[in-house]
């Protein structure tokens, strides 16, 4: 892979709906390669995301306080929001595509990130995402830390993965996150008992991205700018 250009929204929280037209925007012209690979990284208001795989039952029973919106990713239901870092990677993949070497990437850059904080994050079979282990001493059952979803179209990949960071959980609680009942959610700052914020996380996982995806480099881009609709530059 060559150059990746990382790309951060701004500390507002970003509209769903602006994020994934501008996803769609930058996924055209990656597939035209009239830009570089591009990591999106930001902060979105409130909202569920629906993905293909979601089910009658999973979705909220009652207004959940936040949009619900469908979307062409794989997985089932999930929530994004003020303090928790969604990454969206806008990059071509090799050939031949491998969707599930991919997941795995994403899944390992995570891992690497977390064990920073001194956490020791895992993969499950059939399940995707970063979890942590029960640990029966402390009364807890096994707690999911970052979700990935991800699409891949015309060789290049859309959506991403969500580490939480330190989100309010309670969102979780009006849906089953991502298919799953019998397990928990968590984030940094509740695993480490102290604040972890999205500034913090954001560095350590762009590094450890850029190293799992196999960049040769890496540098930065105005997200601001390219939300607000300016052109990506290559």
């Amino acid at each position: 892979m060559s150059d990746l250009v990382f790309a951060w929204m701004g500390d507002a929280p970003v509209p769903f709906h602006q994020g994934w037209d501008l996803q769609r925007r930058l996924h055209e012209r990656r597939v035209a390669d009239e830009v570089a690979d591009t990591v999106l990284l930001l902060e979105h208001e409130p909202v569920y995301t629906a993905g293909k795989r979601t089910g009658r039952w999973d979705r909220p029973i009652t207004d959940p306080g936040a949009p619900v919106v469908d979307i062409d990713r794989g997985g089932k239901i999930t929530w994004h929001g003020p303090g928790q870092l969604t990454v969206y990677p806008i990059v071509r993949l090799r050939d031949p595509i491998d969707v599930i070497a991919y997941v795995r990437m994403l899944e390992e850059a995570v891992i690497r990130t977390i064990a920073e904080y001194g956490l020791t994050g895992r993969r499950i079979e059939g399940r995707t995402g970063v979890w942590l282990d029960a640990d029966p001493d402390r009364g807890l059952i096994e707690r999911k830390i970052a979700a990935i979803g991800c699409r891949i179209a015309r060789g290049v990949g859309m959506h991403g993965l969500a580490v939480n960071c330190d989100n309010d959980l309670s969102w979780f609680d009006r849906i089953v996150p991502c298919g799953i009942s019998d397990a928990g959610v968590t984030t940094i700052t509740a695993e480490v008992g102290r604040d972890v914020t999205v500034g913090d996380v954001r560095p350590r996982i762009e590094r450890h991205l850029a190293d799992v995806l196999g960049a040769d480099g890496y540098g930065h881009t105005d997200g601001v700018a390219l939300l607000s609709g300016a052109t990506a530059r290559g």
